[in-house]
């Protein structure tokens, strides 16, 4: 299995992240939290990452734990794939007011995509 991110695993429909909102389910697992909706007509897994500028004023911080996420995810979403075909569109987001160890964003990550999988 690919340990990429390709640009198709990359949620950026704007219609699709409305209907995570409105419809999806979430679970946390500090400092991270994950809201998930399940795909029938995808081909791929599609995430997204976010974190508040309330808390980030600075840009530099927010792409920094962005970059966190996005990696802690590339090495754990091959837990997915074990979830009988089923595709799904997660957004993470970051809910700590400070910045976090990557060990940490890691393990809650992966924690998540083991809670969604079961």
């Amino acid at each position: 299995m690919s340990q990429k991110l390709p640009k198709t695993e990359k949620l950026k429909s704007r219609k699709l992240i409305d209907r995570l909102f409105s419809e999806g389910k979430s679970i946390k697992k500090f400092p991270v939290k994950v809201i998930f909706l399940e795909l029938e007509d995808a081909e791929k897994h599609q995430a997204a990452f976010a974190v508040p500028k309330r808390n980030f004023k600075l840009a530099v911080s927010r792409n920094q734990i962005k970059r966190q996420m996005r990696e802690a995810y590339r090495l754990e979403k091959s837990t997915l794939d074990t979830h009988n075909g089923k595709k799904f569109a997660l957004l993470f987001m970051y809910i700590s007011k400070e910045k976090s160890q990557y060990a940490q964003i890691s393990s809650s990550v992966k924690a998540l995509l083991k809670t969604i999988t079961s």
